[in-house]
């Protein structure tokens, strides 16, 4: 027969979980990650930047980013402006900030430790874009493989932006 003990939520104060249970029933919050009596000073400064898991809102939450700043940027704008060009290469070239970008901000506005997803939403992102700037390519030509290690660069730019960006929001403000 189960224990009919219950256990108070830390994060919510929710009282009604089961003894053994490993997320809160209201906040959803894990019950033994936020006990800190089981971990060292030292064990709890080496966790502080680890990521607990992959959120998949999170994950679609950067994919929408990571896509409506590329679309905006590297083919939206040269429809607007018609001296911008960036097909091609060009346009690879101008996909590595613009994902960076995205990557910090999706870095920033997360809650908790999530830079991994805007790197797996650059990568979703990187696929058609890349094939797009190839296949628009006209006077500048490269390579079939530069495209692809200009894609990767993006993707690990992205992954240094989101990480800068969960650093940035780590940093408590400055008390006047």
């Amino acid at each position: 027969m189960a224990s009919n003990k219950l256990v108070s939520c830390p994060s919510c104060g929710f009282n009604k979980n089961p003894e053994g249970s490993t997320r809160c029933g209201s906040c959803g919050a894990k019950m033994d990650s936020l006990e800190k009596g089981g971990r060292t000073k030292e064990e709890e400064v080496e966790r502080r930047y680890q990521q607990d898991g992959l959120s998949v809102q999170w994950t679609l939450i950067a994919l929408a980013v990571q896509a409506l700043l590329t679309g905006a940027v590297v083919f939206g704008l040269p429809w607007l402006i018609r001296a911008l060009d960036f097909e091609g290469g060009n346009g690879m070239i101008v996909c590595i900030p613009v994902w960076f970008m995205g990557g910090l901000l999706v870095g920033m506005i997360s809650p908790g430790r999530t830079f991994i997803e805007p790197m797996i939403a650059s990568f979703l992102v990187a696929i058609p874009s890349t094939y797009l700037l190839h296949a628009s390519q006209t006077v500048r030509t490269l390579p079939s493989f530069l495209y692809v290690i200009m894609g990767g660069i993006g993707v690990l730019f992205t992954l240094i932006g989101s990480y800068l960006g969960e650093r940035w929001q780590l940093v408590a403000p400055k008390k006047a």
